[in-house]
């Protein structure tokens, strides 16, 4: 293990923290803000393990948490805001982000061993619901679709997505996925025995 990878390991364990902290929070200006920075460090782990390993094999990880930080900051800037052309903005931004995510998992689809494309075909639509998931008002829809994300994207953390006999597993990113669906879980056990439980609060866009 050179240093990049150490580094590497020890930003994963930052970015679980704040995934962990994002999904414990109600209200989604402070859920974008503190998401937000748990991409920013999901990106700078994936360019350490590039330095560690090579970059060609990070670049397509890098932008995608690229993509993450940016999408989850914007939105946060927009439900600061909270205003009718702010809301108006994150529609559109939302549309785009959407029509990203989808050229994007066409792409990684087709250039994908066919063993394999149901898997990414999964996690094209995962991807898809969580990023809607995350604009929709209230509490639950950003947990649900994130629990759906996350099971799917596991899969791809363990050897059944490696098919050229490098059976590694992918523990950092177990981890971080597996934080995500413990969160939730928490989330909902703490809030259970509150008086005023999470309910979905409709705002208007």
């Amino acid at each position: 293990m050179n240093t990049w990878y150490i580094i590497a390991q020890v930003l994963g364990l930052i970015t679980i923290c704040f995934e962990f902290a994002s999904y414990q929070i109600k209200d989604k200006t402070r859920y974008f803000l503190i998401t937000g920075i748990g991409s920013f460090f999901w990106m700078t782990m994936f360019v350490a393990i590039g330095m560690a390993t090579g970059m060609n094999t990070q670049l397509s990880l890098i932008v995608a948490a690229t993509y993450s930080t940016i999408r989850n900051l914007v939105f946060y800037r927009i439900f600061l805001k909270n205003t009718p052309e702010s809301k108006e903005a994150g529609l559109i931004f939302l549309l785009v982000m959407i029509g990203v995510a989808i050229i994007a998992g066409v792409l990684s689809i087709a250039n994908s061993p066919e063993q394999v494309r149901w898997l990414h075909t999964l996690g094209m639509i995962a991807a898809i619901s969580f990023v809607v998931g995350q604009y929709l008002p209230g509490v639950h829809y950003v947990r649900i679709t994130v629990v759906i994300y996350a099971v799917v994207v596991l899969l791809t953390q363990t050897p059944l997505n490696i098919l050229s006999g490098d059976f590694r597993w992918n523990i950092m990113g177990i981890l971080i996925e597996s934080a995500k669906i413990i969160s939730v879980i928490v989330f909902y056990i703490r809030y259970a025995y509150e008086p005023k439980k999470p309910q979905l609060q409709f705002a208007k866009v």
